[in-house]
């Protein structure tokens, strides 16, 4: 995606300065005159931020801001025309806590794009699209190095008809922070539309639920497992509906979100 990162604060360019690092894509930064001494390669821009948004918001497929929800809103209130032309938006706070799927979430990428920012910032994106929120299913997964895309989705398959859940059903897949660059598995998860959340070891560490542990695994990366913690903690309210399978270079767990209403 051509992407636009805006920050207004010096917290704000911090955090630009992680996800313009680690994002795919080509990223141009815009910030306001006020933080010309920041190091950040951008644009500097002295006219109002919505006479600013004006210029780019046509112009770019997503766009990143970091600063509070209510601001984003009234500077691209203007702009906006429909979901299908609109670009991505996706907002952010000034320390990283929240990544917001605000518009175009879904015929523009926004969620995926929310989901590729919370990973890089360690952190849960925030999707209120319709079709995402009915979605309760969580796949966790663990792989061996250099696993193929095509291996992944035939385990992901066969997992999904041992639970008998449909692909439909799943919200997103979770994997340890190890397997966060796995062109096999990310390759995978992109063909089937499934984003991932990537879940650190020291969350699988502590990690409160219960769950199958394995003393190679405890050798090889320093937790007892994978695909069972990374499912339950990727979710809200989870619970195993799967308990591990083993495949030829994969293991899957699978979980179920139960919120009560």
């Amino acid at each position: 995606m051509n992407l636009a990162l805006i920050a207004v604060t010096t917290g704000g360019v911090k955090v630009a300065e992680r996800i313009k690092e680690n994002l795919n894509g080509d990223v141009s930064v815009f910030l306001p005159q006020k933080l010309k001494q920041s190091k950040l390669t951008a644009t500097y821009f002295s006219k109002k931020l919505v006479d600013q948004i004006g210029e780019i918001f046509s112009a770019y497929d997503g766009l990143i801001f970091i600063m509070a929800s209510g601001i984003v809103v009234r500077v691209i209130a203007p702009y906006i025309a429909d979901k299908h032309t609109d670009p991505a938006v996706v907002v952010v706070d000034d320390v990283g806590r929240f990544v917001i799927s605000l518009l175009s979430g879904h015929e523009g990428g926004a969620n995926r794009l929310a989901h590729n920012v919370a990973n890089i910032l360690k952190t849960d994106a925030v999707i209120t699209t319709g079709t995402e929120v009915e979605k309760d299913i969580i796949i966790g997964i663990g792989c061996k190095r250099g696993i193929g895309s095509a291996d992944v989705k035939e385990a992901i398959r066969n997992a999904l008809a041992d639970a008998d859940v449909s692909v439909d059903r799943v919200r997103l897949a979770g994997t340890v922070d190890l397997k966060a660059n796995e062109e096999g598995l990310l390759r995978a998860l992109e063909e089937l539309d499934i984003p991932l959340r990537v879940v650190s070891r020291a969350e699988i560490e502590t990690c409160a639920k219960d769950y199958s542990k394995s003393g190679f695994v405890i050798e090889k990366i320093g937790v007892g497992g994978v695909c069972e913690p990374a499912a339950l903690i990727s979710g809200r309210k989870t619970k195993l509906i799967l308990k591990k399978q083993k495949y030829p270079g994969i293991t899957i767990a699978i979980a179920q979100e139960n919120f009560m209403w």
